[in-house]
């Protein structure tokens, strides 16, 4: 059975996320007890290479799997290197290798293998909680302006159907091409989270004021275990990869269903602040900082609805335009 067939069309829930969040303890080279290693599954989308936020949630989850319940210690920061495209599908070994111990910080370094070739590598360092003055930009300072509360802005379904492109009770609109048909139900259904944009997205149109910055309110479609707050981290890994190359994007001029257009993720750095729910609303800001050479970088922050910063990030990709 496909990862396409295990969960139907229309069906609102996070367990695609989910699943690729499943780790499997697996045998360390040599019984080396200085690596861990675990295998995880990449899952459908409907292009030709897996979505690379399954490689970088996939690596936290194993970078954390590597730490005894009592460490007490949290990932803070990962940086990663997407080396290679990840077939759709497709079985994944991660190995972890413990490179420092001490008492207050510990770092791993996580290696994707796919077909005996490494796809993806990344560092994380992890801490122990600890007590000291604090500050964060004022999330009035971070966004200009005022912002609709994510209740008044359109799923990105209600966006899609206002387009067209995308049905309502299952039913699907004559005329659509098979692959935009398909690339419509997985945005709007098939990415594990409600995403809001402000302004409106991209997939199908420029933004023609080239605003190199976007706003969007995101949440889980299901509520996750309130126990696990490292699911919620790796949550938040996972989710961040989906848009945040779509400023660059608002910058020049370019959507997602150009004809020609190609992109990937290149390198992605993440740095967790303060804890927080997936499955409540938070408000991710982005904006391009550069676009040059084919590639575009942008930054970004997470924070709560009532205005704590829970997470920053940089990332930079291939944007690749139709000549």
């Amino acid at each position: 059975m496909s990862t396409e067939d295990q969960i139907p069309a229309n069906s609102p829930d996070s367990d695609r996320m989910l699943a690729a969040l499943e780790l499997t303890p697996a045998a360390a080279v040599d019984n080396d007890a200085a690596v861990s290693a675990y295998t995880a599954r990449t899952q459908y989308v409907p292009w030709p290479k897996a979505y690379g936020g399954d490689l970088v949630a996939q690596g936290v989850r194993a970078m954390q799997a590597s730490f005894a319940p009592s460490s007490g210690k949290a990932l803070h920061s990962a940086h990663s290197y997407f080396m290679r495209p990840g077939d759709v599908g497709a079985e994944i070994r991660y190995e972890v290798e413990h490179l420092r111990d001490g008492r207050g910080y510990s770092t791993r370094q996580v290696r994707a293998y796919q077909g005996g070739k490494i796809i993806y590598t990344g560092l994380g360092s992890f801490s122990v909680s600890a007590e000291g003055p604090e500050y964060a930009p004022a999330l009035e300072d971070a966004v200009g302006g005022e912002l609709p509360a994510p209740e008044d802005v359109p799923s990105t379904a209600e966006a899609l159907q206002s387009a067209g492109v995308l049905g309502t009770s299952g039913a699907q609109p004559d005329g659509i091409p098979e692959s935009l048909r398909k690339a419509a139900d997985y945005w709007a259904y098939g990415r594990s989270f409600d995403i809001r944009h402000v302004p409106g997205p991209v997939y199908l149109q420029t933004d023609e004021t080239h605003t190199p910055r976007q706003a969007i309110w995101l949440k889980t479609f299901a509520l996750l275990p309130s126990g696990d707050p490292q699911l919620h981290q790796a949550a938040l890994a996972y989710v961040c990869d989906y848009t945040i190359l779509e400023p660059s994007l608002r910058a020049v001029g370019m959507h997602w269903t150009a004809e020609g257009f190609v992109s990937a993720s290149l390198d992605h750095s993440m740095w967790f602040h303060r804890p927080a729910r997936v499955d409540e609303w938070l408000l991710y800001l982005s904006e391009s900082r550069n676009v040059s050479n084919q590639r575009g970088l942008s930054n970004g922050a997470f924070y709560t609805r009532d205005g704590t910063l829970v997470a920053s990030l940089a990332q930079e990709g291939m944007i690749r335009m139709p000549s």
